[in-house]
């Protein structure tokens, strides 16, 4: 890739990047009693099971302090409950709550729809296209973070 191209991409990057507090802002989701940041610890509770929060901290590459506080807002909002680990009675884990899947199905719906509008006017097969390149995009940036021992391995937000 030319240089000139990288650095286009990197601003545009820059650009959704700083768009996305406002487009969080513009779903339609409701008061779901928690914070976005703490919702979106839902979706790998729900696809993996329940999990200690130190796993998930590193499932979401977040800091662990940083996932307990977000893990008490779910329980706190009935949207995940704490349970013993069975593998640990002493130490307990995280799980989603029926309410929890319902949070995440209406915030997955919600962005589906905004992208819905968005994307109306595109063609379909626009549309196929950039989804499947920006999955392999996506795909690439991960399998560099897993590979580059001087990444920062948690976010702190």
């Amino acid at each position: 890739m030319h240089e000139h191209e990288s650095t286009r991409l990197a601003d545009e990057i820059t650009r959704l990047v700083r768009m996305g507090a406002r487009f969080r802002g513009m779903l339609k989701t409701g008061d779901l009693g928690a914070e976005f940041s703490a919702l979106m610890l839902l979706p790998p509770l729900r696809a993996m099971g329940p999990m200690r929060v130190t796993d998930l901290a590193e499932v979401k590459g977040a800091d662990p302090s940083t996932v307990s506080r977000q893990a008490a807002q779910l329980v706190k909002a009935g949207l995940a409950r704490r349970e013993a680990d069975p593998a640990d009675g002493r130490a307990s884990r995280l799980a989603v709550t029926e309410a929890g899947v319902a949070a995440c199905e209406r915030v997955r719906q919600a962005r589906v729809d905004m992208l819905t509008q968005v994307l109306t006017d595109w063609p379909a097969d626009r549309v196929a296209a950039f989804t499947d390149l920006f999955e392999e995009f996506n795909n690439a940036v991960e399998a560099h973070l897993r590979s580059d021992p001087a990444s920062p391995p948690r976010e702190t937000a």
